[in-house]
């Protein structure tokens, strides 16, 4: 049975139809943020230093610093400030390797040792306790680094 050329348009249409509303669908999932998710700081413990690996943000009076390798400042310190976790249970298998990140917490003395996996987006506190970091809010916590210029 051979198909008309207007069956095939129908087809054609209803097929874009249907993969733009998944795609639209999928997008909305991916940038919600869960009902359980709860800032990692606040007002009254803001995020005062972070080390990544061994680039550095810091704030500084009025706005943050950060490593001179680091283009992304500002975006990369907000990201930070703002970020939102889900407890989680330990996960047994991870694929990736952990980068170590030491926060320090404003009006308090002691900084704290994390483990971050930026890939699976799971952070892992001193105490032993795993956080989720929402898939929306993770491109922005890697840094991006500036090129060296010959």
């Amino acid at each position: 049975m051979a198909l008309t050329r207007r069956k095939w348009n129908n087809i054609i249409i209803f097929a874009s139809i249907a993969m733009v509303a998944i795609l639209t669908f999928l997008d909305r999932q991916r940038q919600t943020i869960p009902d359980d998710a709860q800032p990692l700081f606040d007002q009254q413990a803001p995020l005062a230093q972070l080390q990544y690996d061994d680039l550095w943000l810091a704030e500084q009076g009025f706005g943050w610093q950060c490593d001179p390798r680091v283009f992304n400042c500002r975006q990369w310190a907000e990201a930070w400030g703002g970020i939102q976790v889900s407890p989680i249970a330990k996960p047994t298998d991870l694929s990736t390797q952990a980068h170590e990140l030491v926060l320090q917490i404003r009006d308090i003395e002691t900084p704290q040792l994390w483990l971050f996996y930026p890939d699976e987006g799971l952070l892992s506190s001193p105490a032993g306790n795993w956080y989720q970091i929402p898939p929306s809010l993770r491109p922005q916590l890697t840094p991006i680094l500036k090129l060296d210029n010959p």
